[in-house]
């Protein structure tokens, strides 16, 4: 089985590319969902948040806004956060993955944000990187409720460079067009991928 990696900067559309994979019968992993899942369930994740990051948990619940303050401008707290997410979101990672080859897909995808970032990339066959131009971008991310300017550019700091992760990548589709044009993209993509012929199995697997 073919494993994708999805990823891209925020704001270039990676969910919707996503949609679209899922439309074509490819089944998708989306560690961001996965991390709601994580602070939604409760359990040894929750007792290790609220052990680390007191403030952040109350009543059995996380506060996503509290626990962004306390990890923005602090590397160090950061990366308590993620020692304390990620080796859980690659446990589902790795169960999607048996999941989605037990079922007979020849081909699955990953979407994650960070996959450069985290060294993602080498866990998986192919990296496809979403993008925009940065106009657009900024557009999109600075109409969703609570974005600020400098809160954007607090994330992308955190970020590998778009061009940087274009240059990377073993396929690039772009966003800045319609949505017509990016589901051609996508199928496209998907076709090379899997050398002309259907990626995914029934989509029913999706």
């Amino acid at each position: 089985m073919v494993v994708i990696g999805l990823t891209g900067s925020i704001g270039m559309g990676k969910s919707t590319v996503a949609g679209m994979f899922r439309d074509l019968g490819v089944p998708v992993f989306d560690a961001d969902a996965e991390v709601h899942r994580l602070y939604a369930g409760g359990g040894a994740f929750l007792a290790a948040l609220a052990e680390r990051f007191p403030d952040a948990v109350s009543d059995g619940a996380v506060d996503r806004a509290a626990l962004a303050a306390a990890v923005t401008g602090d590397p160090a707290a950061l990366a308590d956060l993620e020692a304390i997410v990620h080796p859980l979101v690659r446990e589902a990672q790795e169960r999607f993955l048996v999941e989605a080859e037990s079922a007979g897909n020849a081909c699955a995808v990953l979407e994650i944000p960070l996959l450069f970032e985290v060294g993602a990339e080498t866990r998986v066959d192919v990296v496809v990187v979403v993008s925009a131009p940065a106009a657009i971008q900024r557009q999109r991310v600075l109409a969703r409720p609570g974005m600020t300017g400098d809160r954007l550019n607090a994330l992308e700091a955190r970020q590998v460079r778009d061009s940087e992760k274009r240059r990377r990548a073993d396929h690039v589709i772009d966003t800045g067009a319609s949505l017509e044009q990016t589901r051609e993209s996508v199928a496209g993509v998907l076709a090379a991928i899997s050398a002309g012929g259907r990626c995914g199995g029934e989509a029913g697997h999706a």
